[in-house]
């Protein structure tokens, strides 16, 4: 057996890459095409997809070829001209942002009060927990039977459902951005002597907005369709009501079509919400801050 001092060790060849001219690497950077633009446009691509979703109701409905049970896109669009101009459409409209702007601004201030008072103190977190715990399974279209003995036929009875369907939503997501908040950005604040409402407003309130930005979206989601609900089941005073009674008496009288039309605003309302409200305060806020992409 040979020794080890008599085994020659090997040796690697040696590579030598010629330099190559930056004119024969080729095409480093090109104009984007039409298409590729188009397609980097955020709302085109939105608009694209509304554009399909209509082609394919226009075609399902001729395909069923039944104006009771499913109106073209071309019929609800003319109900929802004719209620918006000559109709009671755009009133009933109007009525039901004002009640579900009250309620969502109720909900707002009670869950910012829940959620001041559970970070300050440890019984506030306690009460905040164990009510979400209870109160946030509990659908608000439940409480309408209270509602109604509580407050009678009208609009403090709708307000109250929608302060429920905001108010433990908000508060959960607020409070749960609260708790995500990092210990060096807290003890920041209480080095400079922040307590209570200012060191909420200064410290807690900017950092965790994403979260409660998110908490905003789903209770004004919740207090739409809880509103709308509602509706259906009763007006704000009497037979005047909003959009969802607009829906209800249109369906006992078999308009279909202004089923539809009174659904597609429901729709247009929650669209210009999230795509102008929402996106606005998000541009200005996480955005600009850039907490999200």
């Amino acid at each position: 057996m040979a020794s080890a001092s008599l085994i020659t060790p090997l040796v690697r060849p040696e590579f030598e890459h010629a330099t190559v001219e930056a004119g024969q690497i080729g095409e480093v950077e090109r104009p984007l095409s039409t298409w590729e633009r188009l397609t980097n446009i955020e709302w085109v691509r939105k608009a694209a997809i509304l554009i399909t979703l209509a082609v394919i109701w226009e075609a399902y409905a001729r395909y069923v070829s039944n104006e009771l049970t499913f109106p073209t896109l071309v019929q609800t669009m003319q109900a929802l001209w004719d209620s918006t101009v000559s109709g009671p459409l755009l009133e009933r409209t109007f009525t039901s942002l004002k009640v579900l702007l009250t309620g969502y601004a109720l909900g707002l201030f009670i869950a910012a009060v829940f959620t001041t008072i559970a970070v300050s103190t440890r019984i506030g977190t306690d009460l905040l927990s164990t009510l979400t715990a209870m109160f946030n399974p509990l659908p608000a279209i439940a409480l309408l039977p209270l509602a109604l003995l509580w407050f009678g036929l009208g609009t403090p009875s709708l307000v109250f459902v929608i302060v429920h369907s905001v108010l433990w939503a908000v508060a959960l997501n607020t409070h749960t951005g609260f708790l995500a908040v990092s210990e060096t950005q807290r003890m920041a604040g209480m080095n400079y002597g922040l307590r209570g409402v200012r060191y909420v407003l200064k410290i807690l309130i900017p950092a965790a907005f994403p979260s409660i930005l998110a908490g905003l979206k789903i209770g004004w989601a919740f207090a739409w369709r809880t509103l709308i609900a509602a509706e259906l089941v009763f007006g704000v005073s009497s037979r005047s009501g909003g959009l969802g009674w607009f829906i209800f008496e249109n369906r006992n009288q078999l308009e279909t079509a202004n089923v539809f039309a009174g659904l597609t605003a429901v729709i247009i309302i929650g669209l210009v919400v999230e795509s102008v409200v929402f996106r606005t305060i998000e541009m200005h806020t996480v955005r600009k801050w850039g907490m999200q992409r």
